[in-house]
């Protein structure tokens, strides 16, 4: 017996019993006062036009930074996407083995978190806008070109075999048989990426690259909390209009009449690929002119100091078992916590219409508030430990979560949630198998994907004390032990990529079925 599908969507929120049976052990409760203060200030932010000023400059170079960060890495993730994929290989050359080492060659910069990228080149080019940018730029390529390659190999070819056949040469082919129906998920996909590059450029901020993640840290730990919601109500604000404009984007782009792929003929859909490939060039030219300068400026640094002889025996005797343990115990309790409470939640709230908008609003806040934040403000309030960590990290999760869920339930279902209204049936029940139910398996896939991100984002977590790879690297990276660093970048990178093959199969498992697996790829590929 196997349980309904939007029942098993509500298995993960079962890792509450244990986490609420530990949690007496880990309680504190000697920042109760300022956690009352904290939630005070929500409602009465600093209007200090000095203060306000500050956060206005930051928040200009965390969105400087992401903007860079993400155009750098939609044009390297196109570029590479364009030369990993098995069809344009198959196309030009009739081999299909260099798309397959090159994706294996890019599996090497995403398996790294953006954190570890900018905290490992900012010990080699110091305090510089563009680690920034190129921590941004160089997961997220990688990143971009996985998605790219898939969805150039996932789509029909029967008009490039027609083209070829009638004697038409393989690049002018390709661009004409499969650039308009790549540039709808090219803009989805990239118009969510921006928002996960904000993200990131708040989270690098965090710790200390600049931009308003590091206005934020400083008025957390001088527990300044009205200028801290301040800066936090300004970014939510702008990250609700980034949202909505992207989203509007997509629908306006992945209407199939906005590219003439109703009708028109090959030639004008051909056309207008063209001209939106033409637009990234001057978003190209942009960053190469911003990288350049700051390229110019790095070259005429001094060279950099020899480094210490490694010491592999020190290396060795690291407790690796327990580091890679505690990794994927923080990673499963706060991938459990993260999938299973997002439907639980909206469940709960399900009679009370003002009850779901302000769950959406807690949503926007946790996706948007850097788990980093959340550990210190959980420590307020907890021991550090792994379960703080795990913790942190799934109440972030669950914010980007909630959200997917939300838009992926929208349009799905509403007539049986009706239907099942009428008859009798409890709101909470004619949800859970009217709405729920259409989206439990795509909603689940996706839950396994983000498990491998939050494997990734473990790191960031790792200042709270958590027992795993993440800790061990800040204590290695604070101390310059750059024979430990590559040795835990490298078991990182490692897990990361046994996990990424582990969440790929259980989302094959379930999307059952060839055309089923066709109908969701391209919903999971855009939010990855």
């Amino acid at each position: 017996m196997r349980p309904a599908p939007p029942l098993l969507m509500l298995l993960p929120a079962l890792v509450l019993l244990p986490v609420l049976a530990l949690l007496p052990s880990q309680w504190h409760g000697g920042g109760g006062e300022l956690i009352g203060r904290f939630l005070l200030a929500a409602v009465q932010p600093s209007l200090d036009p000095v203060v306000l000023r500050s956060i206005m400059g930051g928040l200009a170079v965390t969105l400087g930074m992401a903007f860079l960060g993400w155009s750098a890495s939609l044009v390297l993730g196109l570029v590479l996407g364009a030369a990993s994929s098995r069809t344009v290989w198959s196309t030009l050359s009739g081999h299909r083995w260099p798309a397959e080492a090159l994706r294996r060659l890019l599996a090497i910069p995403r398996s790294v978190h953006e954190l570890i990228w900018g905290l490992i080149l900012l010990q080699l080019l110091g305090l510089q806008p563009v680690v920034a940018v190129l921590a941004i730029a160089l997961p997220f390529g990688a990143l971009v070109a996985r998605v790219i390659a898939d969805l150039l190999d996932t789509l029909p070819t029967h008009t490039l075999e027609a083209l070829r056949g009638g004697g038409a040469p393989a690049p002018a082919a390709l661009l004409t048989a499969l650039g308009p129906p790549l540039l709808p998920g090219l803009l989805s996909y990239g118009g969510y990426r921006l928002e996960c590059a904000l993200r990131s450029a708040t989270l690098l901020g965090v710790f200390g690259l600049g931009g308003l993640g590091t206005e934020l840290r400083l008025t957390m730990q001088s527990l300044e909390f009205r200028e801290l919601w301040s800066g936090l109500w300004l970014l939510l604000a702008v990250m609700l209009a980034l949202e909505t404009g992207v989203a509007r984007l997509r629908r306006r782009w992945l209407m199939p009449s906005r590219l003439g792929l109703a009708g028109g003929g090959v030639g004008r859909r051909g056309r207008e690929m063209v001209l939106a490939l033409l637009a990234l060039v001057p978003l190209g030219l942009v960053v190469a002119r911003a990288l350049g300068v700051e390229a110019s400026a790095l070259l005429r640094r001094p060279p950099l100091p020899a480094l210490p002889p490694p010491d592999w025996a020190a290396v060795a005797a690291l407790p690796w078992p327990a580091l890679v343990a505690g990794t994927v115990v923080l990673t499963l309790v706060a991938a459990c916590l993260a999938v299973g409470l997002a439907p639980l939640q909206w469940l709960l709230v399900a009679p009370w219409p003002a009850m779901k908008m302000l769950m959406r609003l807690g949503w926007a806040l946790q996706r948007l508030w850097p788990p980093p934040l959340t550990a210190l403000l959980l420590l307020f309030l907890l021991q550090p430990g792994l379960l703080t960590a795990a913790l942190a990290l799934g109440l972030h999760n669950l914010g980007i979560l909630g959200r997917l869920l939300l838009e992926s339930a929208v349009d799905s279902g509403a007539g049986r949630q009706q239907a099942l209204l009428g008859a009798g049936s409890g709101p909470r029940q004619a949800l859970l198998y009217g709405r729920l139910a259409p989206v439990a398996n795509a909603y689940l896939a996706y839950g396994a994907y983000r498990a491998d991100v939050m494997l990734r984002e473990t790191v960031v977590v790792g200042l709270v004390g958590a027992t795993g790879l993440g800790s061990q690297l800040m204590e290695s990276l604070s101390s310059f032990a750059w024979d430990q660093i590559l040795a835990l970048v490298a078991v990182y990178a490692l897990l990361t990529l046994l996990g990424e093959e582990i969440s790929d199969r259980a989302r094959h498992r379930l999307l059952e079925g060839k055309g089923q697996r066709e109908r969701e790829a391209s919903q999971l590929n855009t939010s990855y």
